[in-house]
């Protein structure tokens, strides 16, 4: 019974009140859907799983902003900035290193810690700060928007850390892909099967992990705090270390993406944190609707897709496709376009299900 314990207050957590899912029908539709992912590598051609990987690369990103924004109510410009550190710390360390004997992923870890360090001095002096609403925003994307103007201007040949050159605007490139030691030789996680699988993984464990997150003490406290911040530090909580734990664990989440990114494409530019870079995980995240983790998953990749083919098919359109769904998003469903979907569905649900 003690053993079980555990197991059941996890299973519980995971359908928490904070999450929308529970119950048999979604778990088994999580299921179909995780079997299809798992399978569509074998009816597709390499080019299609690569480019999954690449929609499955941003949505980390866009998990961190719906836990930062969405259930911590702090509205940050900043995922791009974190991961634009984690690639580059990523390029430098793999450059210098090398991919033996899985120094990519130690590299990768490493490279995440940096952004969620990062993260945790800038939102120290935020929270701390007592900065708060649009003025984090402010700060948030000065920082990113710095950042990308430092890297932009590191072209010349002092620029460089050990054999890593930054190459300014150009972009720093020749980064090894992820690697796993092995008996028989190093397994390399090329852009197609094996860092599909390798990202599908981490994707659903981080999503799961969230789940029990927002469910549990933690989370519930981050929603109170986004509810109404006063009340809840009347009620003795220290909301500014709430809030930098999830703007750190949000962070981390952005610099995750950043590394899987530089690894599927062997290359990073200063471009990553520009203005339009910083704006697009606000419009994912807003359309799909930020107060939940799956809606989240489901706008930003469906929102993903229709960028990608805009850009491919009528590229200087896409942009501005993008801002006027963001304007639709704030004025016809302010709790986003997929949350107003779902929500709808289930009163109609609940109408058949009284008669």
């Amino acid at each position: 019974m003690d053993n079980a314990s555990p197991l059941r207050r996890t299973l519980a957590l995971i359908q928490g009140p904070q999450t929308l899912g529970r119950g048999r029908r979604f778990w088994a539709g999580f299921a179909v859907v995780l079997a299809l992912a798992c399978a569509y590598p074998m009816f597709a051609d390499s080019y299609d799983v690569g480019n999954n990987v690449y929609f499955f690369n941003w949505l980390f990103m866009a998990l961190g902003l719906s836990l930062i924004w969405g259930y911590g109510g702090s509205l940050s410009f900043g995922q791009t900035a974190f991961f634009g550190v984690a690639a580059y710390c990523y390029g430098v360390l793999t450059i210098n290193l090398g991919d033996a004997y899985g120094l990519t992923l130690f590299s990768l870890v490493l490279a995440v810690a940096c952004s969620a360090l990062f993260a945790a001095v800038l939102g120290y002096f935020m929270f701390y700060g007592r900065i708060n609403g649009v003025f984090l925003g402010i700060v948030s994307l000065s920082v990113t928007l710095v950042l990308e103007r430092f890297m932009a201007q590191t072209a010349g040949p002092e620029w460089a850390i050990g054999a890593a050159r930054l190459n300014g605007f150009n972009g720093m490139g020749g980064m090894p892909s992820l690697t796993i030691p092995w008996p028989g030789g190093p397994i390399v996680l090329y852009p197609d099967l094996p860092l599909y699988y390798l990202t599908l993984a981490l994707l659903v464990v981080i999503y799961l992990g969230l789940r029990i997150l927002v469910n549990s003490r933690f989370g519930n406290v981050l929603v109170a705090i986004r509810e109404n911040p006063l009340r809840a530090e009347m009620l003795g909580y220290d909301i500014r270390r709430y809030q930098l734990m999830a703007f750190v664990i949000g962070s981390a989440l952005a610099g995750l993406s950043g590394v899987l990114y530089t690894s599927w494409g062997n290359y990073i530019t200063p471009a990553s944190m520009g203005m339009t870079a910083a704006a697009l995980p606000i419009v994912w995240v807003a359309v799909g609707g930020r107060g939940d983790l799956t809606t989240t998953l489901v706008g930003t990749l469906l929102v993903l897709i229709v960028f990608q083919m805009l850009t491919i098919h009528g590229s200087q359109y896409a942009l501005v496709v993008m801002g006027a769904l963001l304007v639709v998003t704030v004025l016809v469903a302010p709790r986003g376009i997929v949350m107003a979907l779902v929500e709808g569905a289930m009163r109609l649900t609940r109408r058949k299900e009284a008669r």
